[in-house]
């Protein structure tokens, strides 16, 4: 790949944008619109704002780390910067779609990259009953909340909940309870990328929960579905030695 228009985008952190001023006098940065690949300069969570605000684009992103962990970006480095770029590895995401239904009768829709999570808005527990692919597989379950994530975000949320970690390509989708009181021993599942999920939020009034599609927030739904939309496959490039596959693997064996 070749990539002769970079474009340039940074977090507001104060390295970010240093960093990002050095890059556009060294590479003459172009504007994203016209660009032949984005590098965007931050943490996990700006690199999941460069893909849902240039996703109509089309163009691969390169993210370099300039925030604090970094799992979706690679290491920062002002030299040679095409030789990296056309060396780099693509990896396809497909995104969760959320369709939320409120108790206004209005629905929202989100994509997600990493997880979309369901969480009570008050002190009072959330009531939530699961159904996939139409069947209800648990009538009610007392929790803080539940989340669907991705493979690709199945190391952020998804783990901190006590969620397993997917390898990309699996094929699977972790459901993952948040602090279940009821059922107490029920760990989650891990279902087809085919299946549709539906959460309906048992006793809305009494027990509001939100639902949250990355960084998108819905309050007081009443029904939320989920399932991933593989029409929508934005790329990202990663160096060799840093492939996002060989990260979610490596990550299993960490401690």
């Amino acid at each position: 790949m070749r990539f002769e228009r970079i474009a340039f985008v940074a977090s507001q952190h104060e390295q970010a944008q240093r960093s990002v001023e050095d890059l556009r006098r060294l590479y003459d940065g172009a504007r994203p619109g016209e660009a032949d690949v984005i590098v965007a300069l931050g943490g996990d969570g700006f690199m999941l704002e460069t893909l849902h605000r240039h996703l109509s684009l089309g163009v691969p992103i390169y993210g370099m780390n300039r925030g604090s962990v970094g799992f979706l970006m690679n290491d920062f480095g002002s030299e040679r910067l095409r030789e990296r770029l056309e060396a780099a590895i693509p990896e396809r995401l497909h995104p969760l779609r959320m369709v939320a239904l409120d108790v206004h009768g209005r629905r929202s829709e989100a994509l997600a990259f990493n997880e979309v999570a369901l969480l009570r808005e008050t002190r009072q527990a959330a009531k939530i009953r699961i159904r996939v692919d139409g069947v209800v597989r648990l009538e009610e379950m007392i929790c803080d909340g539940v989340l669907v994530s991705t493979a690709a975000g199945s190391t952020a949320y998804n783990y901190s909940a006590h969620g397993p970690i997917v390898p990309l390509g699996a094929g699977v989708l972790p459901l993952t309870p948040i602090s279940a009181f009821r059922p107490r021993r029920w760990r989650g599942a891990l279902l087809p990328h085919t299946a549709k999920v539906t959460f309906d939020i048992l006793d809305a009034g009494k027990r509001p929960v939100s639902a949250v599609a990355d960084f998108t927030e819905v309050r007081d739904v009443v029904e939320v579905d989920i399932a991933e939309d593989r029409t929508v496959a934005p790329v990202l490039l990663f160096d060799p030695e840093q492939k996002l596959s060989e990260r979610v693997l490596k990550e299993q064996f960490m401690y």
